[in-house]
């Protein structure tokens, strides 16, 4: 019997590793320190990123105004709610709703403006069952249910992913059990007789409920939500929660909008989870990647989160920790700052490729939930490691400070210009400097513009931009969510050796 519980735990000098003094046997250790709260750093990083912050609701607020004044009142004067007003007044009572998506289209069309791409999607709860509600806004570039917006009609009909998908899902749902739920009103338009609630109601049978008015609608929704009968079953344990011991706002000075700026993951880490608690794997091996378990919201979670670029070592950790997570239904959540895998003659010789691989493939083949954050840069093959967009994750955010591309601005347009004034040499030509800042100047432009959250979120790379202080929040809601879902049996390809 001993010898089948014996543990993988060797001898470690307190002089070799000082911070296993502070270990509790009864306890799983916390994490965390204060900051310096007055120092020009971290004031510079707050204010640098209050200011984010500010601009992020600032345009949030103007989103959820929907369409231009003239057609909200025109909307409201046909005794109709606005869309925001039908999803809280769907909601149960002092709930939060997890908007999704919410810069949606944002600035991707020119001079027309599409806040929320006409759409609102979020997770709430609704006679106490968590609900993936969808309300169109009338008030954005067309009417209630009134199809395609015809002037972009290409960018919304054809493809894969545009709205047709939306049906095809409809029907894929409910072969898997899952219920949904349409409310329409009976009050009178003009093409009530084409196609309005009455006509459906009492003729077509197409409808179910005839509601008079909105509220009415809504009243007859989450009675139908109450009678579906569900109870979401877990496949994780769950603990009571408990607040982290450091304010959340402290995130804005320990990481700033300067992404050259290290900091170490773990704070973030400490603002996040339950009790500031973590639970590390492999502390001292591989330790530009941070690993380790911890709850958020009384939910279990494995973290990956990044402290440098990724060796083989910290790959091989990461890869070996998802395995573990999927062996034991966990969910992932990846914190990305990362500037990419190392690369060099050296590292090439050392299997760095085949130890990415190995990274690669345990984030892909991984079946439990995965959660990712982009804190500060994502860039290249570090994105695909740390469970970019490509990767599944269920949910992907970013910070207003964030940065997403195969590279920075600044290194792309040295690559650029190297590539030019190598071949200026073959031509036996020379490449000045004021050539080679004005071939750079439009490429660090460039790639700041396609870099930028605002860019991703309006494209849909993302499922919003969160304001760092809600992270912990926004994910408790997530993880919630995600698991209604049974968690898949996870099969893993061949890893490289």
């Amino acid at each position: 019997m001993w010898a089948a519980l014996r543990l993988a735990l060797r001898p470690c000098a307190q002089a070799a590793a000082p911070e296993l003094r502070a270990y509790h046997w009864d306890s799983v250790a916390t994490l965390g320190t204060q900051p310096e709260l007055g120092s020009a750093v971290y004031q510079e990083n707050y204010e640098q990123m209050k200011a984010l912050v500010s601009q992020l609701h600032e345009r949030a607020q103007y989103i959820k105004l929907g369409g231009g004044e003239k057609a909200r009142k025109r909307h409201i004067s046909r005794g109709k709610l606005l869309p925001r007003e039908r999803v809280d007044g769907l909601l149960d009572p002092g709930t939060p709703f997890l908007e999704l998506s919410q810069f949606a289209g944002y600035q991707l069309y020119g001079n027309e403006e599409v806040p929320a791409g006409g759409i609102i999607t979020g997770i709430g709860r609704v006679s106490g069952v968590e609900c993936m509600i969808i309300a169109n806004d009338a008030t954005v570039k067309g009417v209630d249910s009134g199809g395609a917006y015809l002037p972009l009609q290409a960018e919304a009909f054809p493809d894969r992913d545009h709205f047709g998908r939306s049906f095809y899902y409809q029907a894929i749902m409910s072969s898997q059990n899952i219920a949904q739920v349409k409310a329409a009103t009976g009050e009178e338009v003009s093409a009530e007789d084409l196609g309005g609630a009455d006509l459906h109601c009492r003729k077509s049978g197409v409808s179910d409920y005839c509601a008079l008015d909105d509220n009415h609608a809504l009243h007859l929704t989450r009675k139908v939500v109450r009678n579906l009968n569900y109870q979401k079953k877990l496949d994780v344990t769950i603990e009571p929660s408990e607040e982290p011991l450091f304010p959340a706002d402290e995130l804005y000075g320990i990481v700033g909008a300067n992404l050259k700026r290290s900091f170490d993951i773990r704070e973030v880490i400490a603002r996040i989870v339950d009790g500031s608690r973590f639970s590390e794997f492999k502390a001292l091996y591989g330790d530009t990647l941070v690993t380790g378990f911890a709850r958020i919201f009384g939910y279990p979670v494995g973290i990956i989160g990044n402290n440098g670029v990724l060796f083989s070592e910290s790959a091989k950790k990461g890869a070996h920790f998802i395995q573990l997570c999927c062996q034991r239904n966990i969910p992932l959540l990846f914190l990305q700052n990362i500037t990419g895998f190392m690369v060099g003659r050296d590292y090439e010789a050392e299997g760095i490729a085949k130890d990415g691989a190995k990274l690669v493939a345990a984030v892909a083949c991984a079946n439990v939930p995965k959660f990712t954050v982009i804190i500060g840069g994502s860039y290249g093959a570090g994105n695909y490691g740390m469970c970019g967009r490509a990767y599944s994750p269920r949910f992907l955010y970013m910070w207003p400070n964030a940065r997403i591309s195969v590279m920075g601005g600044e290194q792309a347009a040295s690559v650029l210009a190297t590539v030019a004034k190598d071949q200026r040499a073959r031509e036996g030509k020379e490449f000045s400097s004021a050539e080679e800042a004005a071939l750079k100047e439009p490429i660090i432009k460039r790639f700041e513009e396609e870099g930028n959250p605002y860019f991703s979120s309006a494209r849909l790379w993302d499922d919003g931009i969160i304001d760092p202080v809600d992270t912990r929040l926004v994910l408790g809601l997530s993880i919630s969510a995600a698991l209604n879902a049974p968690i898949q049996k996870t099969d893993f390809g061949i890893f490289r050796m």
